[in-house]
């Protein structure tokens, strides 16, 4: 069955299923797991009616007797269900045959999962605690507490930590040693409750680490897990203040925020409204767990099983250990429970129109073994990490995290506390169609795309290295090439199209709207339409090959009001049919930038490169390194567009004309574009971003595809 024929035929079973009068069993917030799980209150008798838990409700489906039956269906009534323990669904949930086993709201209803736990017992000090600033007495309040926890939750949503101002290190560290600026870290009596926040080094990656030691008079820090990278000043932001505390009493200073003594047992709040304040207990909520063999080459996987229509909320957030396995960056770990719903071990298992919101961690992993399911029409936002998460196995033989689809999910404000955390990301998994989802507003990377750098194949660090399996990587040359290790990378022949994604990078920098890297090959990027861009830092792009990748397809994108880079080629990417306009230049503008060679196979044709001003840069190519011909100052081929096939292309400024033609001249002359115009390729109106083109376009005539951005985004429920 093709995955978009699978699409369909899963979501007209579901509907159907929905329709019926009844149901299996029932779920309610006043039901009993002493009764039988029968009539939904408030028909339900004083004597029997609905189930209370998820658990009881699993279990009682488990005692069916499913010969021969079809679909079974359990209904959620609205209302709040508070999670202790994570609810774990194994082999003996699946649908058998191709029956499915659904849980869903109750139509018209809200079912709202949360760990949070109510903190009582408030009262304002008696005398302030000392170091409260002295803008916080007399409005902050304490409770005794004897839990640990990361994240607070009020009606608002995530309650900010205590938090430092920023700062930059006043010289180099290492990954677990960083020097502060005097008196801006102090060896504080609970010492262990104290965490630094730091970008360490590089632009694109943000760590939570715990402290350990404080040396005050050498202004040195230590903590007790390792930084991605040593902790030194931003590598091209020197300037930019990099690393800060948080949950220090003395930092206190505003409405909403919060420090937790764990030694005195204490929690400081400065409320900024009036309802309940809850802890969160758990970090993942749901576990559907197949048979996983990680040695072997079997898994025996969960199908057949959904989730639809459900809230999940006040998750914990998660904690590095010194066991973790980074992917790459440490943008995500390997086979971590970091997710509020988590798949590890399915297959034909769905999560559909659920609503994931106000959480420490990300809202759903389909880790390892992960074929054919579907994830669509969720709602995804405010949350410490990733929204969606394909986590197939580390680079070595075993294949298993294909052909899912991710389809339709409204994706926003992802990273609040880990913020290198994407919208999506894809690692070690292939063959899945990732579609007309709407990712906006994150702190770094839209969509991220990835598996291993051949590097990191002699490395045996946190980053990556953790993750090859190298009873299966064998036979590899002292410095293996990409050839050697692509028969070991899983991110292949992914389809990312028709997705919407806007103000990305709102943080961080060195990032995009999608990235790929460290993937195998025939990934396909089209149909998307990025825009506004607009990112602190100036240093992005909206979709970006990285040193390594190949054989990609960058087609019929709509790139309009972004940051400093449209596209971004290296290597033998083939870039046609896309319109990239109104790049904002300072202090860079490339429409295309060309970075890395050789170029053999690469096609840069029926591209539109439209600015509506003078300041533009169509096609930027590298100089060369001093003393070197064809390479730059690292030591990489350079790579120039004349490597490419680069043919019947548009290159128009609205403001000066002449620009496309001057440049044009250029490229002619170096013995491309033959077929290019310099000319305006008549949009219906790009002030209004309607980039159609008029009947009479030049664009039509040298075989350019309009780019239809209503099938672009969300679809209505109904398509």
């Amino acid at each position: 069955m093709s995955l978009k024929f699978f699409t369909v035929f899963v979501s007209l079973a579901l509907s159907t299923q929905l329709c019926r009068a009844d149901a299996d069993f029932y779920i309610s917030p006043q039901g009993s797991d002493q009764w039988s799980g029968g009539l939904p209150v408030p028909e339900a008798s004083g004597n029997d009616g609905p189930f209370a838990t998820l658990e009881k409700a699993r279990d009682a489906v488990r005692k069916l007797d499913r010969k021969g039956k079809s679909d079974v269906l359990v209904l959620i009534r609205g209302g709040n269900y508070e999670l202790k323990k994570t609810v774990v669904f194994d082999r003996s949930d699946s649908g058998e045959g191709g029956a499915t086993i659904t849980y869903a709201a109750f139509p018209g209803e809200t079912p709202v999962f949360s760990s949070g736990k109510k903190i009582s017992g408030w009262k304002n000090p008696d005398t302030p605690p000392p170091g409260l600033p002295e803008v916080a007495r007399g409005k902050v309040q304490v409770a005794d507490v004897s839990d640990h926890f990361f994240t607070l939750y009020d009606a608002e949503g995530l309650l900010p930590r205590a938090r430092s101002l920023g700062f930059i290190p006043v010289k180099a560290g290492k990954r677990d040693a960083l020097y502060f600026p005097k008196g801006r870290i102090k060896n504080w009596a609970n010492l262990s409750d104290v965490e630094v926040l730091v970008r360490p080094h590089h632009a694109w990656i943000m760590n939570v680490l715990p402290l350990s030691s404080v040396n005050e008079e050498k202004q040195m820090a230590r903590t007790s897990i390792d930084a991605t990278y040593a902790m030194n000043p931003l590598h091209f932001l020197k300037t930019t203040p990099s690393c800060w505390v948080e949950n220090v009493l003395e930092e206190l200073d505003e409405p909403g925020e919060w420090a937790l003594n764990t030694k005195e047992g204490k929690l400081y709040l400065w409320p900024r409204n009036e309802s309940a304040v809850k802890s969160p207990q758990l970090t993942e909520y749901i576990r559907v767990e197949g048979e996983i063999n990680m040695k072997g080459a079997k898994d025996l996987p969960v199908r057949n099983l959904r989730f639809r229509g459900l809230t999940f909320m006040h998750g914990e957030r998660y904690q590095i250990s010194v066991d973790d396995a980074g992917l790459q960056h440490d943008w995500e770990m390997f086979d971590k429970g970091n997710a509020l719903v988590r798949f590890r071990g399915t297959e034909n298992c769905a999560i559909e129109q659920c609503h994931f919101a106000h959480s420490g961690s990300g809202a759903i992993r389909l880790d390892l073994h992960a074929q054919k399911n579907t994830i669509s029409g969720n709602h995804i936002e405010q949350l410490g990490g990733t929204g969606i998460l394909l986590c197939g196995y580390g680079p070595g033989t075993k294949d298993v995290n294909r052909e899912n689809l991710i389809y339709n999910n409204h994706i926003h404000h992802t990273g609040r506390i880990y913020s290198h955390s994407p919208g999506i990301m894809v690692w070690q998994s292939g063959e899945n169609r990732i579609a007309n989802n709407l990712i906006r507003h994150t702190p770094y990377t839209g969509i991220i795309i990835s598996g291993c750098m051949t590097d990191f194949f002699t490395k045996n660090g946190r980053e990556l290295g953790r993750t090859i399996r190298r009873h299966e990587v064998t036979d590899l040359p002292r410095k293996p090439q990409r050839k050697d290790i692509l028969r070991y990378l899983h991110t292949h022949d992914n389809v990312i199209e028709l997705n919407e994604i806007h103000h990305a990078m709102e943080m961080l920098a060195d990032g995009n709207a999608i990235y790929i890297r460290g993937a195998g090959g025939g990934n396909i990027i089209r149909r998307n339409y990025i825009h506004d861009l607009v990112a602190p830092t100036k240093m992005q792009c909206a979709i970006r090959t990285d040193g390594g990748q190949k054989d990609t397809l960058i087609s019929e994108n709509l790139i309009y009001r972004c940051m400093s880079q449209g596209i971004m080629l290296k290597l033998n990417h083939r870039c046609e049919n896309n319109i990239v306009a109104d790049i904002i230049a300072p202090p860079r503008g490339y429409y295309l930038a060309v970075r890395e060679g050789p170029m053999a196979g690469a096609t840069i044709q029926r591209n539109i490169f439209y600015s509506s001003s003078k300041d533009c840069t169509f096609i930027d190519e590298l100089p060369p390194g001093k003393g070197r011909t064809n390479e730059d100052r690292r030591g990489r081929k350079l790579a120039v567009s004349k490597d490419a096939e680069t043919d019947s292309n548009i290159y128009f400024s609205a403001a000066d004309a002449s620009l496309g033609k001057v440049f044009l001249a250029k490229q002619q002359k170096g013995g491309v574009d033959a077929k290019s115009s310099a000319s305006d390729p008549l949009f219906v109106d790009p002030t209004k971003r309607d980039f159609q083109f008029k009947p009479e376009s030049p664009a039509l005539k040298m075989g350019i595809v309009p780019i239809d951005l209503s099938q672009i985004g969300l679809r209505r429920s109904k398509d």
